[in-house]
C-alpha cells in the first residue's frame, strides 16, 4: 500500500472500543477526528502522549475534534490502560492489525541499531468530510495536544 498523504481521504474502518463499543469512521462524519496510532499501553512514551492528549482534551473538543486511539494490544490492556490514566477518549485493540495496515504505520523500525517490524507512532488529523488533513509521522509525545491545537484546519 501507498503511504497515505494529506489530502488523501482517510481508509474507512469499524471496530469496537475497549468497551466493545462500535466506533466507526463513518458515524464521525462531519466531525473533525484526531486518529493517533501508539505501540502499546502503558510504555513510557505511550502514556506521556496519552496523558497529554487527555490534559488538551477539553480544548480538542472545543476545537470541534473527537480523539481515537489504536494500538496492536487488546481490550483488556486498553481498558486497564484507560482506567489508570482517566484516558476520556475511544482506545481501539487491533490486534489482527487491519485498521493500523490501512493506515499504513506497520512497518520496519531501527532502535539501537536492531531493525524490526513494529507499529510508526503516527497521528492522522481527518477534518468532517474524511480527508487527512495533517499528518504527524514523529508527534511530540509530551505535547502532542499542544501540536494538535496549532494545526489549522481547511475552512477554519
Amino acid at each position: 500500500m501507498a503511504e497515505l498523504k494529506e489530502g488523501d481521504k482517510a481508509p474507512v474502518f469499524e471496530a469496537r472500543d475497549q468497551n466493545g463499543d462500535i466506533i466507526s469512521l463513518e458515524k464521525m462524519k462531519g466531525k473533525k477526528v484526531v486518529l493517533y496510532f501508539y505501540p502499546k499501553d502503558d510504555t513510557p512514551g505511550c502514556t506521556a502522549e496519552a496523558c497529554n492528549l487527555r490534559d488538551n482534551y477539553a480544548a480538542l473538543k472545543k476545537a470541534g475534534y473527537e480523539v481515537v486511539g489504536v494500538s496492536p494490544d487488546n481490550e483488556v490492556s486498553h481498558l486497564k490502560f484507560k482506567k489508570k490514566h482517566e484516558l476520556p477518549f475511544h482506545l481501539i485493540p487491533d490486534p489482527g492489525k487491519e485498521i493500523i495496515n490501512k493506515y499504513g504505520v506497520w512497518g520496519q523500525k531501527n532502535m539501537y541499531g536492531v531493525k524490526f517490524m513494529g507499529l510508526k507512532r503516527t497521528t492522522f488529523l481527518i477534518d468532517e468530510d474524511g480527508i487527512i488533513f495533517k499528518i504527524f509521522r514523529r508527534p511530540q509525545t509530551k505535547k502532542h495536544g499542544e501540536e494538535i491545537l496549532e494545526v489549522q484546519s481547511p475552512g477554519s
